[in-house]
């Protein structure tokens, strides 16, 4: 059985990516995301590793890219070298919408601004991709920066060692997972 990537030498995701964190998002306990971005400024959107949907066994029933009656991610186009007609979106835009077989569900936002280049429509016909390989195959979206604040969407978002920081801070004060 492979895993996501072989022992000693770095994934593609580890050798290309800076992985930035965003720890409980809308004030929702947990439910952390990861921004991994490309020394070429773009963006893709995952589920953090404390994602209540990567946790307890989870089971996801649908993912929906409605946001709202006039609003769909997948109705997202893009077109030539400089991506023109992508959705404009704001850190706390709601990228879609992820339901499990326990009733609960969770919204997924973009965490940075930038246009939407694309939605992962794989995760649809197969949602076992965001909890088996959340940070490849698994992603949400990828989002594209302006280029004058690609060096500047990160601002608020936490470092890898900071997320962990957090992570051993909750275990210590809660035993149990979020």
């Amino acid at each position: 059985m492979a895993t996501e990537h072989q022992q000693g030498a770095p994934s593609v995701v580890d050798r290309y990516y800076t992985r930035w964190y965003k720890t409980d998002l809308k004030s929702k306990p947990c439910e952390d995301q990861c921004v991994l971005q490309h020394s070429n400024r773009i963006c893709v959107i995952t589920l953090a590793e404390s994602h209540p949907i990567l946790q307890n066994g989870r089971q996801i029933k649908s993912i929906n890219y409605q946001i709202s009656a006039n609003c769909s991610r997948l109705q997202n186009k893009v077109s030539g070298k400089s991506k023109r007609g992508g959705q404009f979106l704001t850190e706390l835009a709601p990228l879609c919408r992820i339901t499990c077989t326990d009733g609960e569900e969770y919204t997924v936002f973009s965490c940075i601004r930038g246009r939407l280049l694309e939605v992962n429509e794989d995760i649809l016909t197969n949602p076992s991709l965001l909890q088996e390989k959340p940070s490849t195959e698994g992603y949400i979206a990828v989002v594209l920066p302006k280029f004058e604040e690609s060096k500047s969407v990160t601002q608020g978002l936490l470092t890898q060692t900071e997320y962990e920081d957090i992570l051993s801070k909750r275990r210590s004060t809660n035993p149990e997972p979020c």
